[in-house]
Protein backbone atom coordinates (compact mmCIF):
# COMPACT_ATOMS: atom_id res chain seq x y z
CA UNK A 1 0.00 0.00 0.00
CA UNK A 2 1.51 3.45 -1.09
CA UNK A 3 0.46 6.24 1.03
CA UNK A 4 1.51 9.41 1.24
CA UNK A 5 4.01 9.08 4.14
CA UNK A 6 5.58 5.80 3.04
CA UNK A 7 6.12 7.68 -0.63
CA UNK A 8 7.85 10.68 1.46
CA UNK A 9 10.08 7.75 3.08
CA UNK A 10 11.09 6.02 -0.09
CA UNK A 11 12.00 9.60 -1.15
CA UNK A 12 13.91 10.36 2.24
CA UNK A 13 15.90 6.61 2.16
CA UNK A 14 16.99 7.22 -1.64
CA UNK A 15 18.59 10.70 -0.70
CA UNK A 16 19.98 9.22 2.29
CA UNK A 17 21.71 6.12 0.16
CA UNK A 18 22.68 8.40 -2.93
CA UNK A 19 24.04 12.02 -0.98
CA UNK A 20 24.50 10.95 2.35
CA UNK A 21 25.25 13.41 5.32
CA UNK A 22 29.00 12.28 6.94
CA UNK A 23 29.08 10.82 9.89
CA UNK A 24 25.31 9.14 9.86
CA UNK A 25 23.52 6.07 8.49
CA UNK A 26 20.05 4.82 8.39
CA UNK A 27 17.54 2.38 6.81
CA UNK A 28 14.21 0.81 6.90
CA UNK A 29 14.40 -1.89 9.59
CA UNK A 30 13.03 -5.02 7.89
CA UNK A 31 11.61 -3.86 5.30
CA UNK A 32 9.69 -1.91 7.24
CA UNK A 33 9.63 1.54 5.61
CA UNK A 34 7.78 3.11 8.62
CA UNK A 35 10.57 1.75 11.34
CA UNK A 36 14.29 2.67 10.66
CA UNK A 37 17.82 1.92 11.98
CA UNK A 38 20.11 4.63 12.59
CA UNK A 39 23.48 5.27 12.97
CA UNK A 40 25.39 8.58 13.96
CA UNK A 41 28.67 8.42 14.26
CA UNK A 42 30.54 10.88 17.34
CA UNK A 43 32.13 13.89 15.43
CA UNK A 44 35.47 14.01 14.67
CA UNK A 45 37.98 16.11 16.75
CA UNK A 46 35.31 15.81 20.01
CA UNK A 47 35.20 13.35 23.00
CA UNK A 48 32.82 11.53 20.51
CA UNK A 49 34.78 11.07 17.72
CA UNK A 50 34.63 7.59 16.94
CA UNK A 51 31.48 6.65 18.56
CA UNK A 52 29.14 4.74 17.04
CA UNK A 53 25.02 5.40 18.41
CA UNK A 54 22.32 3.22 17.29
CA UNK A 55 18.61 4.88 17.30
CA UNK A 56 15.57 3.86 15.89
CA UNK A 57 12.88 5.66 14.50
CA UNK A 58 9.29 5.38 14.29
CA UNK A 59 7.09 6.78 11.85
CA UNK A 60 3.46 7.50 11.67
CA UNK A 61 1.10 7.78 8.89
CA UNK A 62 0.87 11.37 9.08
CA UNK A 63 4.96 11.65 8.47
CA UNK A 64 5.75 14.52 6.92
CA UNK A 65 3.30 16.71 8.72
CA UNK A 66 4.18 14.91 12.36
CA UNK A 67 7.61 14.04 13.40
CA UNK A 68 8.86 10.56 13.86
CA UNK A 69 9.66 8.97 17.32
CA UNK A 70 13.34 8.65 17.65
CA UNK A 71 15.12 7.20 20.06
CA UNK A 72 18.54 6.28 21.32
CA UNK A 73 19.35 2.53 21.71
CA UNK A 74 22.80 3.33 22.88
CA UNK A 75 23.89 4.23 26.31
CA UNK A 76 24.63 7.93 26.31
CA UNK A 77 26.08 10.27 28.98
CA UNK A 78 25.70 14.14 28.49
CA UNK A 79 25.02 17.06 30.90
CA UNK A 80 21.07 17.89 29.58
CA UNK A 81 19.53 14.46 30.40
CA UNK A 82 19.63 10.81 32.37
CA UNK A 83 21.33 9.55 29.05
CA UNK A 84 22.03 12.63 27.15
CA UNK A 85 20.83 15.67 26.02
CA UNK A 86 21.64 18.89 24.63
CA UNK A 87 19.50 22.17 25.24
CA UNK A 88 17.67 21.62 22.41
CA UNK A 89 18.04 17.90 22.75
CA UNK A 90 16.75 15.42 25.78
CA UNK A 91 17.07 11.70 25.63
CA UNK A 92 15.31 10.36 28.45
CA UNK A 93 16.12 7.06 30.30
CA UNK A 94 14.19 5.60 27.55
CA UNK A 95 16.26 6.71 24.90
CA UNK A 96 13.49 8.82 23.41
CA UNK A 97 14.29 12.08 22.25
CA UNK A 98 13.21 15.37 22.92
CA UNK A 99 14.76 17.72 20.15
CA UNK A 100 12.55 20.69 19.00
CA UNK A 101 12.61 20.20 15.22
CA UNK A 102 10.75 16.55 16.62
CA UNK A 103 8.23 18.91 18.97
CA UNK A 104 7.27 21.92 18.21
CA UNK A 105 9.39 23.38 15.68
CA UNK A 106 8.72 20.19 13.30
CA UNK A 107 7.85 21.27 9.83
CA UNK A 108 7.81 18.69 7.13
CA UNK A 109 10.37 20.17 5.04
CA UNK A 110 12.57 17.94 7.74
CA UNK A 111 13.83 14.82 6.24
CA UNK A 112 15.50 11.98 7.78
CA UNK A 113 18.73 12.98 6.97
CA UNK A 114 18.03 16.68 8.49
CA UNK A 115 16.94 15.12 11.47
CA UNK A 116 20.13 12.48 12.60
CA UNK A 117 22.40 15.28 11.20
CA UNK A 118 20.37 17.63 14.23
CA UNK A 119 21.11 14.80 16.74
CA UNK A 120 24.40 14.43 15.30
CA UNK A 121 25.80 18.27 16.28
CA UNK A 122 23.91 18.52 19.01
CA UNK A 123 26.26 15.96 20.95
CA UNK A 124 28.92 18.67 21.08
CA UNK A 125 26.62 21.50 22.45
CA UNK A 126 25.20 20.69 25.82
CA UNK A 127 23.63 23.53 28.37
CA UNK A 128 25.16 22.34 31.87
CA UNK A 129 22.97 25.36 32.93
CA UNK A 130 19.75 23.50 32.40
CA UNK A 131 20.68 20.13 33.56
CA UNK A 132 18.86 16.71 33.23
CA UNK A 133 21.92 14.74 34.68
CA UNK A 134 23.42 16.54 37.45
CA UNK A 135 26.70 14.93 37.95
CA UNK A 136 27.34 15.37 33.66
CA UNK A 137 26.56 19.15 33.83
CA UNK A 138 28.71 19.25 36.97
CA UNK A 139 31.83 17.23 35.14
CA UNK A 140 31.20 19.61 31.98
CA UNK A 141 31.23 23.06 33.59
CA UNK A 142 33.71 21.91 36.48
CA UNK A 143 35.73 18.98 35.74
CA UNK A 144 36.05 19.42 31.59
CA UNK A 145 38.79 16.31 31.73
CA UNK A 146 36.79 14.06 33.92
CA UNK A 147 34.13 14.72 31.44
CA UNK A 148 35.94 13.90 28.45
CA UNK A 149 36.84 10.71 29.57
CA UNK A 150 33.21 9.70 30.53
CA UNK A 151 32.37 10.36 26.87
CA UNK A 152 35.12 8.75 25.75
CA UNK A 153 34.08 5.51 28.18
CA UNK A 154 30.39 5.46 26.70
CA UNK A 155 32.29 6.16 23.14
CA UNK A 156 34.07 2.97 23.76
CA UNK A 157 30.85 1.12 25.26
CA UNK A 158 29.21 2.26 21.94
CA UNK A 159 31.64 -0.16 19.99
CA UNK A 160 30.55 -3.53 21.28
CA UNK A 161 27.06 -2.73 22.57
CA UNK A 162 24.24 -4.61 21.21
Amino acid sequence: MSTPSRKRLMRDFKRLQQDPPAGISGAPHDNNIMLWNAVIFGPDDTPWDGGTFKLSLQFSEDYPNKPPTVRFVSRMFHPNSKFVVCSILIVYADGSICLDILQNQWSPIYDVAAILTSIQSLLCDPNPNSPANAEAARMFSENKRDYNRRVRDIVEQSWTAD
